[in-house]
């Protein structure tokens, strides 16, 4: 059974994924991450689209050029009725023509140049333009900062996954070792059945303790294959001796100041209200005139033959026939145009007002998304700061408690062996260095993961600053692309 055991919570390697495992250290996982990850190719889509608000809102202030024609044939006919005084009996008779016309040749063109002298609503959406080109910018950045948080972070959770599976395995070989060494102090009658079930239930919970560690770590790794489509056989990891410098400089107040300026987010919503400011303004121009100047020509040419008939309105046969007369209806037309058109809005049903109101109440959420902001900036730097300082003393603890645990299960461990320890105080004295060595695996990368979410909050995290962090990883460790089954 113990066997068995041990066989079900080593798993079965199964590889994730179809990529090639390879071994890489943080700055080379942020590059693979930079080309692969979908949010930070969206926010450089979104960037490039907005640069090109600038261009179109610059050319509504630009002459406008439009050019417009036609050509065509057509056949006509018609009949038309007038009133004529018979000018022998003085009768009113009505009198009708008929007209025939064969068109083989019509065209005609316009061409129309127009200047805007006075659109308000084009010289602020000119100015709004310079917004939301910086807004987009600011994302973009933000994308960047956010990719460097979120890379760092899955990058040490495979690494602490990795440290926890690794201290889950020791555990396990040592409580089966101690599971042993119980079977066989109860055969020979040294120790109680109470100690060698005490041995069983640490093993059993030690082998669930392995399939959970490998669990996490497959997610983990999951996760970070997400964000660079790569799985990694090894990771760098920082060396012993890595050191633990205190954010400089070394003021939370000044790293508050720092965020509340150039934090991305903020800066973000600064922007945001005043492109909320200029569309109200934007709005209120419904209330203004427009002044444009404006030349035109137009021109056409007319090629047609035409036949009139008066129609007969008499059966009296000393009146002769209507003649029919027939010729050509040629003709063309030039016609230039110059001019100022002025146009006076007067009332559009109350429209112009309303969106006067929905952009001023914009205007508001927007100053509303700004006030929180500032102090989401500052709550994540005063966290990240106290966070730096806290995992730094935390580290230095915990590396003591790593030894201190140690030595702690060596005596107990000696202890048992002559009699003054039981079975208990050995599993417990293990259990404790376990936690003690998973802890401090765990406190020096949120370490190093507060150091980055630091310089993001305040707004200057650059991949210089994973490059200095990459610098302390020296230690390859291979990885167990696996995850659990059974």
């Amino acid at each position: 059974m113990r066997k068995k055991s041990i066989l079900l919570a080593g798993c079965v390697a199964i590889v994730l994924g179809t990529s090639a495992a390879r071994g890489e250290n943080l700055l080379e996982v942020y590059q693979a991450a930079v080309k692969s990850d979908p949010i930070v190719r969206e926010a450089e889509a979104n960037r490039l689209a907005a640069l090109e608000s600038k261009p179109q809102a610059r050319a509504l202030l630009l002459p406008q050029v439009s050019l417009g024609g036609q050509l065509y044939t057509s056949e006509s006919e018609g009949e038309s009725y007038f009133p004529q005084v018979n000018t022998v009996t003085g009768e009113v008779v009505s009198v009708g023509n008929r007209n025939e016309t064969d068109t083989d040749r019509y065209w005609d063109y316009t061409a129309q140049v127009t200047q805007t002298i006075f659109r308000w609503d084009q010289w602020q959406t000119l100015k709004r333009a310079d917004s939301e080109v910086a807004l987009a910018e600011a994302n973009y950045r933000a994308a960047q900062q956010d990719l460097m948080v979120r890379v760092s972070r899955r990058y040490f959770d495979v690494l602490a996954a990795e440290d926890t599976l690794s201290a889950a395995d020791a555990t396990l070989q040592a409580f089966s070792r101690q599971l042993e060494q119980s079977e066989k102090r109860f055969e020979v009658g040294l120790i109680a059945i109470t100690d060698v079930q005490e041995s069983k239930a640490a093993f059993d919970s030690a082998t669930a303790g392995v399939i959970a560690a490998k669990r996490a770590l497959a997610t983990a790794q999951e996760l970070l294959r997400e964000l660079t489509g790569e799985v990694y056989a090894t990771l760098a990891k920082p060396a012993d001796d890595m050191p633990l410098d205190q954010p400089q400089p070394a003021d939370e107040n000044t790293w508050v100041t720092q965020a509340l300026e150039q934090n991305l987010n903020v800066i973000a919503a600064r922007l945001g209200v005043e492109t909320a400011k200029t569309d109200v303004k934007i709005a209120q121009s419904g209330h203004l005139p427009t002044v444009d100047l404006y030349a035109q020509r137009f021109e056409n040419d007319r090629s047609a033959d035409q036949i009139n008939t008066r129609i007969q309105q008499s059966d009296d046969p000393a009146i002769p026939p209507p003649v029919p007369l027939a010729g050509t209806a040629d003709s063309n037309r030039t016609d230039d145009v110059i001019g100022i058109r002025v146009n006076v809005p007067i009332f559009a049903g109350g429209g112009t007002q309303s969106r006067v109101r929905q952009q001023v109440y914009r205007h508001r959420a927007s100053r509303e998304r700004l006030d929180g902001a500032l102090r989401g900036a500052e709550r994540e730097t005063r966290d990240a700061y106290l966070g730096v300082l806290a995992e730094r003393a935390r580290v230095n603890a915990l590396k003591q408690s790593v030894t201190s645990n140690q030595t702690a299960l060596e005596a107990t461990e000696a202890g048992f062996e002559v009699g003054t320890r039981t079975t208990v105080d050995v599993l417990e004295a293990r259990r404790r260095l376990f936690e003690a060595q998973r802890d401090y695996a765990r406190s020096r990368y949120d370490y190093l993961i507060n150091l980055v979410r630091l310089k993001s909050a305040a707004g200057v995290l650059a991949p210089q600053d994973l490059a200095y962090i990459n610098e302390f990883l020296t230690q390859p460790t291979p990885l167990q692309v696996t995850r659990p089954t059974g």
